[in-house]
């Protein structure tokens, strides 16, 4: 991929998809003035190469139920790469897990969960991070007002 530079033409692709992944070959030619087949090679290429890994449709939290946002700083009773590995592991399987992060300071990871209310939450913390061995200490924040929430790169 280091070889692989993208020109204005996929920039402008790239950003029209960011803002409506369901545009069409067509209208997304019309918006970067090319015709459909370059567009179309454009985009195969772009997904090729690694720049586009996937199309998803963004969802309303809040009106599936599962607006309450935690963001849940996990420390582990000690870091080396096997233990690593399966805290890795097991927090890829947990479904209520949106987003982890592997975070330099404090704590080692940063979770983000989507729940429906704080008493699930808690039962989240019990029954599902409480009982990785791994975990030493939890510092759970709770978002009180989206301010900003944007899937999009700034390209």
């Amino acid at each position: 991929m280091a070889d692989f530079v993208l020109d204005k033409t996929d920039l402008q692709i790239l950003r029209a998809l960011q803002e409506n992944a369901r545009l069409t070959t067509k209208q997304l030619s019309a918006r970067v003035n090319l015709s459909t087949t370059p567009v179309f090679e454009r985009m195969k290429r772009l997904e090729r190469e690694g720049f586009i890994r996937g199309y998803v449709a963004v969802l309303d939290a809040e009106k599936l139920g599962r607006g309450f946002t935690v963001f849940c700083s996990v420390k582990l009773k000690q870091m080396n790469r096997a233990v690593a590995r399966d805290f890795i592991s097991v927090i890829r399987d947990i479904p209520q897990v949106a987003e982890c992060y592997n975070i330099s300071g404090e704590y080692d990871y940063l979770l983000k969960i989507q729940a429906p209310d704080m008493r699930y939450y808690n039962e989240f913390i019990i029954n599902v991070l409480g009982t990785i061995d791994s975990i030493g200490s939890i510092l759970s924040s709770f978002v009180m007002d989206e301010i900003k929430n944007t899937h999009a790169l700034y390209l």
